[in-house]
């Protein structure tokens, strides 16, 4: 079940500073499809990284298909980066195809840079859904959040690892 087991807690501003005291960048890849799903994930996303103390970019892409390449284009200037798309399944094997290639595409992405991204990409059977883990007023989750807290939980991790 969606939502369940999901931990608990927000973040707090020692999960927004590096080190050295500055502050972690996160880069938000966003796609432009389901305007008002979407919506929902980029606020949810920029309020955990403005509860975090973090600084955030916003890069907006075409679709979800277009966010492998646009994370990997971002990596070098950021300490994490956070995934937003959007898919519904349709009556075609789209769906199946843009999923995998996006789950696929950002895990290389993150092994292959180093990076941490945080994967906010939901994959929904009907609209409905979406809607329901965007974190809009009504919504029961705020995937959005989620995605950009583990980002920056992990960027924490990864810092700690390498020094």
């Amino acid at each position: 079940m969606a939502g369940s087991g999901a931990p608990e807690g927000r973040l707090d501003a020692s999960h927004g500073r590096r080190d050295d005291g500055s502050p972690v960048v996160v880069t938000v890849v966003a796609a432009s499809w389901h305007d008002t799903i979407m919506g929902g994930l980029l606020n949810g996303a920029l309020r955990a990284v403005a509860d975090a103390g973090a600084v955030a970019r916003v890069v907006r892409v075409p679709g979800t298909f277009e966010l492998p390449v646009a994370a990997q284009a971002v990596c070098a200037a950021s300490d994490a980066v956070v995934a937003l798309g959007v898919v519904v399944r349709g009556g075609t094997p789209h769906f199946d195809y843009v999923c995998q290639a996006a789950v696929q595409g950002l895990t290389r992405v993150a092994l292959d840079e180093r990076t941490p991204i945080g994967f906010g990409v939901l994959t929904c059977d009907t609209q409905e859904q979406g809607l329901d883990r965007a974190g809009l007023p009504g919504s029961r989750e705020d995937k959005g959040y989620e995605a950009a807290s583990a980002a920056l939980t992990m960027a924490g991790v990864v810092a700690g690892a390498q020094g």
